[in-house]
């Protein structure tokens, strides 16, 4: 059996929410948790600045930062009509296991195998 990873990535508002969220963060840290706790401070600060910046790289940058794999299998799928196949690569971008970008290659794909 044949299997494909597929990398997800978070979604673009997920990672906008994560970014300012962090930054309000690191401005809290510094502000508030650095001066009153000390060195629990820096290190809160220091992880607010990691997840705002891994976020923001997620929102700015077409690469991103993959939160995790999945393994579909891409095995012979003769047996199954070219609108069964439609339908489920519609379902797996509907619950973004796939970018857009993959949905519509493997679209076009089962349409010119028509």
């Amino acid at each position: 059996m044949k299997m494909k990873r597929v990398r997800v990535k978070p979604g673009r508002t997920q990672s906008m929410v994560g970014f300012f969220g962090g930054l309000l963060f690191v401005v809290l840290g510094i502000v508030v948790v650095i001066p009153t706790f000390g060195a629990f401070g820096i290190i809160w600060t220091l992880f607010a600045g990691v997840i705002a910046g891994v976020n923001g790289f997620n929102v700015f940058s077409q690469k991103g930062v993959t939160s995790h794999e999945i393994l579909i299998d891409d095995g012979d799928s003769a047996g199954t009509s070219p609108a069964e196949r439609l339908e489920t690569l519609r379902d797996l971008y509907e619950r973004r296991l796939i970018t857009q970008e993959e949905y519509e290659k493997r679209r076009a794909e089962i349409i010119d195998e028509l």
